[in-house]
């Protein structure tokens, strides 16, 4: 059962949002409910009523919460830079809140925080000459990139404090049959057990691939 608490600021649509968010951090958002942040907050669930309408309205609050822990990109200078630094931003917070990968792009009621970062992305790629259509484009392929990434990432069996990437290619490896699958094997013992593997690079490679492609549309 979650930690009731009993002190703290009054009652608000802040404190309640991110009170939800951390509920989602700890369990997922199959652990967020009204009574579970009501007791969370050590409130009676009618008093989080009082400050939103509903589960839906808060969804629509958490995601927002977490669009504005995303840098946006600046306005003016270096496109490419600008980009590079919203798409690493956006990964480090969706490590953090791996819950809202699924929910970033489906909720119809948008927030400001929202609602202010797409159309400062938008913004950064027309700045640079892009048409219409080529941001268009150049959107959906960033942001498919950086949720499928982040996708894969929270799904891997390691973790930075726990078993490394190594370790569980060698564990795997142990139950191959003498000679199967050389390819894989060459990948485990060739790159992927060397001291140094971070997975998390192949972040920054597909990045500049990207960014490689879309200015040679400009």
């Amino acid at each position: 059962m979650s930690r009731r608490i009993h002190d703290g600021p009054p009652l608000s649509r802040d404190r309640v949002l991110r009170c939800a968010v951390e509920l989602a951090d700890s369990g997922g958002i199959a652990a967020l409910t009204i009574r579970s942040l009501a007791d969370r907050l050590g409130v009676k669930p009618m008093s989080v009523y009082h400050h939103v309408a509903g589960k839906d309205e808060i969804l629509d609050g958490i995601v927002d919460e977490v669009f504005a822990e995303i840098e946006l990109p600046a306005p003016g200078g270096d496109w490419r830079a600008q980009l590079r630094r919203r798409a690493e931003s956006a990964r480090r917070v969706l490590r953090r809140h791996s819950w809202a990968i699924g929910l970033m792009e489906s909720r119809s009621a948008p927030g400001p925080a929202t609602l202010r970062h797409h159309d400062a992305v938008l913004g950064c790629l027309r700045a640079a000459g892009f048409s219409v259509e080529l941001t268009a484009h150049a959107y959906a392929l960033l942001d498919s990139y950086i949720y499928g990434f982040a996708v894969q990432e929270a799904a891997l069996p390691f973790d930075d404090g726990g078993q490394s990437a190594g370790n569980v290619a060698e564990a795997i490896m142990e139950h191959f049959p003498p000679g199967a699958y050389p390819h894989l094997v060459e990948m485990a013992t060739e790159h992927i057990t060397k001291p140094g593997y971070d997975f998390g690079d192949q972040f920054a490679f597909g990045l500049e691939l990207i960014l490689d492609g879309l200015a040679s549309r400009l």
